[in-house]
C-alpha cells in the first residue's frame, strides 16, 4: 500500500486532507505535525523523512504569518525555503512523488491580466520572497516535483479571513474592508481534491500549476458574499489598502489563470461563491 505524508497537517489544507483521505482508503495516510516533521529544524527532517518513508508527499506545511515574516525573515526562511530543498532533495533521491504549495505572493501585483505559471515572480514581502526561493531550491534539485500555487485560503479549520469576518459582522455595526487588492479565494476542500485528483491521475506531469477558485473579486467584493449568504446587517464599505496599513506589503492583483491545471489533469475548479456557500454550512 502506497504511503502519502502530509506535512503541516493541523493547518486549513492539511485538515480538509485529513476529511478527504477517508475516500482514499486505498492509500496510507500519515498525518505530521511539526513534531513529526519539523521543518523549522533542518537538522532532524532528513532522518524524520527517512523513518517515514513515504511514497507521496504533499508539502502544506508552511510559515505563513506574512506579517510577522517581516521581523522573523529567519524562520520564514527556513521553513519555506530551506526546508522545501531538503524534502525535494529526498524525493528525487527516493523516487517520490512531490506536492508543494505555493503561493500567488510570490507576483508583486502589477499584472492587470491573471498570471499564468510563467508569468514574472517578484515578491513584495518576506513571506513571498521567502516562498519563491523555496519553488526555487524544489525546481533546482527536483525536476519532478509539482508546485501548486495558490491564493487567498480559508476552511472551517484554522484561522482564516472568512472566520474573521464572520465573527465581526457579528459584532459591529460597520466595516471597512481594503477593496483595492484583487485575486480569488481558495476553499482548502476543493484544493486538497485537487491535489488527490493529481496523485490518482494515470500520468505523473511535474511543473508549477495555479489553482484557486473561479472568479475575480477583491477582499471587499468576498466580505459582500459572506455577509449575503449568511445574512448579517453590518454595514460592508470599501477602504483603500492605504486607509489599513500592515507591516507587509500586499500584492495589489495576483488573480491566477488555471488554464494549465484545468487542461493537462482535466481538475475541476468551483465558482468562488459556489464553494464559499459549502464552508458556511459547517457554521466556521
Amino acid at each position: 500500500m502506497q504511503k502519502i505524508l502530509v506535512t503541516g497537517a493541523t493547518g486549513q489544507l492539511g485538515s480538509e486532507l485529513k476529511v478527504l483521505s477517508e475516500n482514499y482508503s486505498q492509500f496510507e495516510w500519515i498525518f505530521a505535525d511539526r513534531t513529526q516533521v519539523s521543518l523549522d529544524e533542518l537538522a532532524v527532517l532528513q532522518n524524520q523523512l527517512d523513518a517515514i518513508s513515504p511514497n507521496v508527499i504533499l508539502n502544506c506545511g508552511a510559515y505563513t504569518a506574512v506579517d510577522k515574516a517581516e521581523t522573523e525573515q529567519e524562520l520564514a526562511d527556513v521553513v519555506n525555503h530551506l526546508a522545501v530543498g531538503i524534502i525535494a532533495q529526498y524525493a528525487k533521491d527516493n523516487s517520490v512523488k512531490l506536492i508543494h504549495v505555493s503561493t500567488d505572493y510570490v507576483f508583486d501585483g502589477t499584472s492587470s491580466v491573471a498570471l499564468t505559471e510563467e508569468a514574472v515572480t517578484e515578491p513584495v514581502n518576506v513571506y513571498g520572497a521567502s516562498k519563491r526561493a523555496g519553488e526555487l531550491a524544489c525546481l533546482k534539485v527536483n525536476s519532478d516535483a509539482i508546485i501548486m500555487r495558490t491564493s487567498w485560503v480559508y476552511s472551517r479549520f484554522g484561522n482564516n479571513f472568512v472566520k474573521t469576518m464572520q465573527r465581526l459582522l457579528q459584532e459591529r455595526e460597520s466595516i471597512g474592508v481594503v477593496n483595492d487588492q484583487i485575486g480569488s479565494p481558495t476553499y482548502a476542500a476543493d484544493l486538497a481534491q485537487a491535489m488527490m485528483d493529481i496523485v490518482t491521475a494515470q500520468e505523473w506531469i511535474p511543473g508549477i500549476y495555479n489553482y484557486s477558485n473561479e472568479g475575480e473579486i477583491s477582499w471587499y467584493e468576498f466580505v459582500l458574499a459572506i455577509q449575503e449568504i449568511s445574512g448579517y446587517s453590518c454595514e460592508v464599505s470599501g477602504i483603500p489598502s492605504t486607509a489599513y496599513p500592515t507591516p507587509a506589503k500586499r500584492p495589489a492583483y495576483s488573480l491566477l489563470d488555471k488554464s494549465k491545471i484545468k487542461k493537462v489533469y482535466g481538475v475541476n475548479v468551483p465558482h468562488y461563491k459556489e464553494s464559499l456557500k459549502k464552508c458556511l454550512k459547517f457554521k466556521v
